[in-house]
């Protein structure tokens, strides 16, 4: 199989780089002490990672920074649409969440669709950070990577905001609702 180059054409880069931007500008409580000049240079070296935010942005995720990881001199970038991204709802945890379904499936899993987007879906720790940083999943929730031993019983777990508290709750993996869907992350 041959290897797909995930690179954006240098019109769509810069577009994408603006609104990155323009967001990071924005919304500076997600990122203080963080400039966005260092972090366009190293986005500018890694083509793929781009390529990863823009398919976060295409499926409404919003990405923006909310850290940096010292140890790994990595930003990170998670999903901070005020709801789960509209463009990744209506999906079953997993590939083995949908296989296992009889009829009425989805057309996606969360697992399939951020190994392809190349981003990592968030743990139930950085949904709760995320949540720290805003209102987020009021009226949807996300799909949140699920520990092996929940997820050998069948389960998963998914997460959101009622009541102004943080609730993570689980679900049988092969599930999905019209208002659940996933967020993610990407270090670069």
């Amino acid at each position: 199989m041959k290897n797909v180059i995930k690179e954006l054409p240098s019109e769509q880069r810069e577009k994408l780089l603006n609104l990155l931007s323009l967001r990071f500008e924005k919304n500076m409580n997600r990122h203080p002490g963080l400039t966005w000049a260092e972090i366009q240079e190293k986005l500018e070296v890694k083509p793929e990672k781009l390529w990863s935010l823009n398919e976060m942005e295409e499926t409404g995720g919003e990405p923006d920074v909310v850290g940096y990881d010292q140890d790994a001199k990595e930003y990170i970038f998670y999903d901070c649409s005020e709801e789960s991204p509209k463009g990744r709802r209506n999906v079953c945890y997993d590939r083995e969440g949908l296989d296992s379904r009889k009829e009425h499936k989805p057309e996606n899993s969360a697992i399939d669709m951020a190994t392809a987007m190349d981003i990592e879906l968030l743990t139930e720790e950085q949904y709760r950070e995320l949540q720290k940083l805003g209102s987020f999943d009021t009226k949807t929730s996300s799909w949140l990577k699920t520990p092996v031993e929940i997820r050998k019983h069948g389960g998963a777990l998914f997460g959101d905001r009622r009541y102004d508290h943080v609730f993570v709750y689980h679900n049988s993996a092969p599930s999905y609702y019209g208002v659940r869907g996933f967020r993610g992350m990407l270090r670069v």
